[in-house]
């Protein structure tokens, strides 16, 4: 939202106490409630009018910080529909999970649903196909996990109805919570979708939990982004992430701190991922490797960003399988909630940990290894790092998620990226379709 003017209430001071004059013959104290019941008057004009300004530049606010612009979603509700909800919730064995998947048309969210299914545990998806970046490409994962007997309910993780009716027509075990608003710069456009969807849609989605009998164990996507302005390398959870860079990091944590506030009242059992610069197949095509792609294919020029001294940004690439092993690991230790009714009956695990690859490459390299991939040089232009939330490096100590999860990636950058141009140009050959 723009900002709102402020009105300088300094000139008031000039303005007499009370209008016109009094007798000197009134009792002093007579005198002293007049002037009391006038500035208070007067006050409450000004805040009145203060007021009324607010709500007049606030329904002046350009449309652009309003949430992306989302399709309708689709209707819910129905015996075929809670049939199809019930199938794909079926689970192989006893031992299997049954997950509500957030975001599951998104990058990760579809290779878990995917791995959890592939697994037998009963998957259920949910997803806005929100505008963010090309739908078709969300349809086109969707229709993946159809294939496999995923079924993706389309709708909004703040539609607090269509959750209480997802939990009554299946008890989950578990939630994976991977929707959100993504994206680093888009904040500087949209802030309000970061706000309606990493907090408020959140806390949406915890009040149904809390709800629910039994609750559900949750893990859910944090990023590496809280850890903002630290400078200590490599980043351990148990570093300051009280300097943010961007609000989508502010959100972020804000989801960090109001997740522990569920587990701490209603004994939600709740596990946090701070995920570092993830990539390969079907991801996302805001993130620098997939437009690179992209625009060294169509000979476009490409923009590199530098920190001081021409040092190139350094990112911790994580590559898809390996996070998704991390989340099904996460899920796999994940004790029960303590719970019941919205009321806790004893305390109940809280963790955080950290999934990244532990080797910084620079951007520069990343480049050159596509140029590789690819067959084609690039037209590089480098510029010095904005000021738009991006940070300089990013470099994720593992060892918790090592010693508590089992966590351990094995891709390093080139083998990666071979397997991501390798679906990118299968996806893309031939089609007129682009990343955006």
């Amino acid at each position: 939202m723009s900002q709102l003017k402020t009105i300088s209430l300094s000139h008031l001071d000039n303005v007499p106490s009370s209008p016109g004059k009094f007798k000197s013959d009134k009792p002093l104290t007579y005198i002293h409630r007049l002037r009391f019941h006038s500035s208070v008057s007067k006050l409450t004009l000004w805040l009145a009018l203060f007021l009324a300004l607010l709500v007049f530049f606030f329904f002046l606010s350009p449309p652009s910080s309003s949430p992306p612009p989302r399709r309708s979603l689709g209707s819910w509700g129905g015996s075929r529909w809670e049939k199809r909800i019930r199938t794909s919730a079926r689970v192989r064995s006893r031992s299997s999970f049954t997950v509500l998947v957030t975001g599951a048309a998104g990058f990760v969210g579809t290779h878990v649903s995917l791995a959890l299914k592939r697994r037998g545990d009963g998957v259920i998806g949910l997803d806005n196909f929100n505008e963010y970046y090309d739908t078709r490409l969300k349809r086109a994962r969707q229709e993946m996990l159809d294939q496999v007997g995923v079924f993706v309910v389309e709708g909004d993780i703040n539609d607090r109805e269509l959750l209480n009716k997802l939990f009554d027509v299946v008890p989950f075990t578990h939630v994976m919570h991977l929707a959100a608003q993504a994206g680093v710069r888009y904040a500087m456009q949209n802030p309000a979708s970061y706000v309606h969807s990493n907090i408020a849609g959140f806390v949406n989605l915890l009040e149904v939990c809390k709800s629910a009998n039994p609750q559900p164990a949750i893990v859910w996507a944090s990023s590496s982004s809280v850890y903002g302005l630290n400078s200590k390398v490599p980043f351990s959870e148990k570093d300051r992430t009280d300097q943010p860079a961007s609000l989508y990091a502010a959100t972020k944590k804000a989801g960090e701190e109001i997740a522990h506030t569920y587990n701490h009242i209603h004994g939600l059992s709740i596990t946090g991922l701070r995920f570092f610069t993830v990539y390969g197949p079907w991801g996302r095509p805001d993130m620098a490797y997939f437009f690179f792609s992209e625009d060294i294919l169509k000979g476009k020029e490409i923009t590199i960003y530098e920190g001081p001294h021409h040092v190139s940004v350094a990112r911790d690439f994580t590559y898809i399988d390996d996070i998704v092993k991390g989340c099904v690991s996460a899920l796999d230790t994940a004790k029960k909630s303590t719970g019941s009714g919205g009321k806790k009956k004893g305390s109940a695990q809280f963790r955080i940990f950290n999934l990244g690859n532990t080797s910084p490459v620079p951007v520069t390299k990343l480049v050159s290894i596509l140029e590789k991939l690819l067959k084609v040089k690039a037209k590089k232009k480098f510029l010095p790092l904005p000021r738009n939330g991006d940070v300089k490096y990013t470099h994720a100590n593992i060892s918790l998620a090592q010693r508590e999860l089992g966590y351990k990636p094995t891709t390093d950058l080139e083998t990666g990226l071979k397997k991501f141009v390798k679906w990118y140009v299968n996806y893309y050959k031939g089609s007129k379709r682009s990343s955006w």
